[in-house]
């Protein structure tokens, strides 16, 4: 696994044994599964998380109380190459309204061969949060960042 902070962007990827479809479908179809349980801005006890399988989806956690918080959209959905989300959080770690103020999520699914999927992470544009950015880039572009949710990820992944 490698990840790189620069500029503006926190770049991370992992090599997965999985074939690329499959990789995509866990990735986006049981992100609770592999989402680490703690990194949620809800305000009670996470009972699931929901991936809109489309361009113009929403990411939301559902509490157990019933409650909602949607803090993504899906920009782009393109199985089983690539998916690109908002991340419609403040570097306070509440939710952003001002969607100028979002920062954008790439994911990429590239295959190795027919049981291998190499997953590129690309946190992008984390200057659009406005004061206090590099502080958001700092947490996550640490090892309990992105970095950790993909080591979730694959393991995850092969416990399938």
């Amino acid at each position: 696994m490698t990840t790189q902070i620069a500029d503006t962007a926190v770049r991370t990827s992992i090599v997965v044994d999985a074939p690329q479809q499959l990789a995509f479908d866990v990735f986006t179809q049981d992100m609770g599964g592999w989402w680490p349980p703690d990194h949620h801005i809800l305000e009670g006890e996470l009972a699931e998380m929901v991936f809109e399988l489309r361009a113009g989806g929403r990411i939301y956690d559902v509490g157990v109380d019933g409650s909602e918080c949607q803090w993504a959209r899906v920009l782009a959905f393109e199985p089983p190459g690539r998916v690109v989300i908002s991340w419609d959080i403040t570097t306070e770690w509440k939710l952003e309204t001002d969607l100028a103020r979002t920062s954008e999520v790439e994911v990429r699914f590239v295959a190795e061969g027919p049981e291998r999927t190499r997953v590129e992470l690309e946190h992008r544009h984390l200057d659009r949060h406005g004061e206090g950015w590099q502080n958001m880039r700092g947490a996550v572009g640490s090892p309990g960042g992105w970095q950790g949710g993909l080591q979730r990820f694959a393991e995850h992944l092969g416990a399938r």
